[in-house]
Formats: structure tokens, sequence, C-alpha cells
């Protein structure tokens, strides 16, 4: 709410044209200065709410990965909606007295303004329940998400170590809990071979639909000439994995052992049980340790840990993000860039594994008129 207070002004005696002219003058200023309201916020307000959002949506994330370490129950709760309506009235008031030539008073000319301008958001908050959680968090990945996250240019190497929890057998890292297990030396050969290959670009990924409708992934080599240091690691990777040498297509499905030798079976990982893989490789204050309030982690090379978590009384300084929980500031280090890429990565598979069509997007509604 502002509101200007009344002047008064005198003007030169005998003369209303001048008197009028004024009046005039300050109006058209003023009126000129009273533009669309709309126009001018979009540009601001796409950019705050985006920056606002996506700070609250790492914020959670990393809170989450922090509680499920502590045995305390993850939740997400969803910005469904974003609705910020603008208000912008104002008033104007001008008056004029004149005198004949001869008054003894002077002409005087007096105007004042008045304004309001509200600004009202309404956020709709969206608590992740029921089935939709059990959908989101609860069902592993399918494995033609994977490969074609890998496909579209994720490293090789830290999308099986985040999802895959084996590979024709081949087991990889569980960091805590009671399958704790450091992983199989061969898991981490086959996926440094996939990264290889993947860079060469001699690898690609197709779906193929079946009489019964039923989608089948098929991951395939699509180049005759290669490198040697590449035929090398198909062939090792071939025989890592046991399947048939030479072979082009390889059928991808889910499970723990193939069918037979042109098969790859992957038992890929839910959200949650990432996300408690998560939980389980970053340090925790001692103190917590001793009373018993969490678990230790599986000991093991610091390379190893796909996120590092920091913990401190103070608000950290280089936070890329940070939250409070339990007296500790936890957070990642932006200069942290391993911690950030597996955070993002972690975001961009919540983006996949969500249900429900659009009407579950944040929508930002902002009336411009």
């Amino acid at each position: 709410m502002f509101r200007a207070p009344i002047n008064f002004i005198k003007l030169s005696k005998g003369d209303p044209m001048k008197c009028w002219q004024m009046i005039i003058v300050i109006t058209v200023l003023f009126l000129s200065g009273c533009t669309h309201l709309g126009p001018k916020t979009v540009a601001r307000d796409r950019f705050d709410y985006n920056t606002a959002v996506a700070n609250s949506w790492k914020e959670q994330t990393l809170l989450n990965i922090v509680k499920i370490r502590y045995i305390d129950m993850p939740l997400f709760v969803d910005v469904a909606s974003i609705v910020s309506g603008y208000t912008l009235q104002g008033t104007v008031n001008l008056s004029g007295t004149m005198y004949e030539n001869d008054a003894p008073f002077g002409d005087f000319l007096s105007m004042g303004s008045s304004g309001t301008f509200t600004d009202r958001p309404t956020i709709t908050y969206k608590p992740l329940t029921g089935q939709e959680f059990n959908t989101s968090f609860m069902t592993p990945i399918p494995p033609w998400a994977i490969l074609y996250l890998i496909q579209s240019g994720w490293p090789a190497d830290l999308i099986y170590r985040i999802t895959v929890d084996s590979v024709n057998g081949l087991r990889g890292r569980v960091s805590g809990g009671t399958n704790a297990r450091l992983g199989d030396p061969e898991f981490f050969r086959t996926i440094e071979l996939m990264r290889l290959i993947q860079k060469s670009g001699d690898v690609g990924m197709r779906i193929i639909k079946g009489e019964d409708n039923k989608q089948t992934t098929v991951m395939f080599f699509h180049k005759k000439k290669v490198p040697p240091e590449v035929q090398e690691a198909r062939k090792e990777l071939s025989k890592l994995l046991g399947l048939r040498p030479g072979v082009q297509d390889v059928t991808v499905e889910y499970g723990l052992i193939p069918k037979d030798d042109t098969e790859m079976a992957m038992l890929t990982r839910s959200m949650l049980q990432i996300m408690i893989e998560l939980a389980t490789q970053f340090n925790v204050p001692e103190e917590h340790l001793a009373e018993g309030r969490t678990v230790p982690s599986l000991s093991g090379n610091d390379d190893d840990y796909l996120i590092r978590i920091k913990h401190s009384k103070e608000y950290p300084k280089n936070g890329f993000t940070a939250i409070r929980y339990r007296d500790y500031w936890f957070y990642i280090d932006d200069r942290d860039i391993a911690s950030k890429r597996t955070l993002a990565f972690l975001m961009i598979l919540f983006s996949m594994m969500e249900t429900g069509g659009t009407e579950g997007l944040p929508v930002v509604t902002i009336p411009a008129g």
C-alpha cells in the first residue's frame, strides 16, 4: 500500500492557461508510469520459482537420504501447483483554483495519489504415499530405462553401480544392511568394459515388440570395423557374461540368471534400494555411532563411494545443497563433482519413475493482465 501526500503548488497570478497546461502535463506523466505489471514479472517469476523448486527438490532428496541412514521414515512432498496473483491499483487526484487578475490570492494547484500492490502466491503440496509411493519407489527400474540412459550419454560405469544389483549373476557392491558386500571383481570389470565400448560408439539399443505385445530390449553391436582394443573388450565382456562368442544382438531382461547365452539378465534396484545404498556411503558424527543412533557403513576404498555427504556444526560455506538434521548440517560440497553428478542422476531417475501423467507436474499460473 502506498500513498502520496497532497501537495499545493502556487502558480503565477492571472494565467489560467498555464495552470491547466501544468495539470495536463502532471496527469500524463503519472499515467505513463502505470504500465502493465504482468509482462515485467514473467522473466523474474519464472527464474525465481524455477530456482526455488529446484533447490527445495535437492534439499528434500538429500534430507531423505540422511533420514534413511538414521532409520527414519523418508517422505517426499511434491509441489503440485503454484498460483501467483498480482494486483496493482492506483488513483490520482488533481484540482486547481484560479482567480481573477485582481484577486488578492494567487492561483493554486493541489494533487495527491494513492495505490495498492498485492502479491498472494498460493502453493499446493502433495505427499507421495500409497500406491503412488509403491510404484515410484518400490518397483525396480526397468532395464530398458537403464540402457537408454547409457545411450543418451550417461557413463555406463556410474549407472550400473547405482542402479544394478547384479548382471548375469555377477554382483555389485552393497554398502549396508544384512546383505552388505564389497561386490565381485568381475562385476566392476564388466562395467569398466561397458564404459570403454560405450565411448567407442560401438553399442546401441532398440525395443522390439513381440506377438503378445511384450516389449523386449535388445543391445546390439552395430559396427563391424572397430579398433583392436574395442574388439578385445567385446571378447572379454562376452566371456565375463557367458555370452556366445561373436554374438551381435543381446536380449536384455530383468532377472538374476540369463536363460541362454544370448541374454543379459539385469537384477535392477528400486529407487528405495538406491537411496538405502547411498545412505550407507557417507560418514556420520562419531557420537551418533557411539550412542547407537545409526549403524556404521561398510568399510572400503573412499573412491568406491558414489556420494560423499559431509557434516558440520556450522552452515557450510561451499555447500552445493545442505540440510539441518539432528543438530548438524549435512551437505554436498560444491567442489565435489562426482557427488553432485550422483545427486543429479538420482533426481533424473525420480522423474523417470514418477507416475500419473502431467497432472502431477508443478504448474505456475500468474495473471498477466
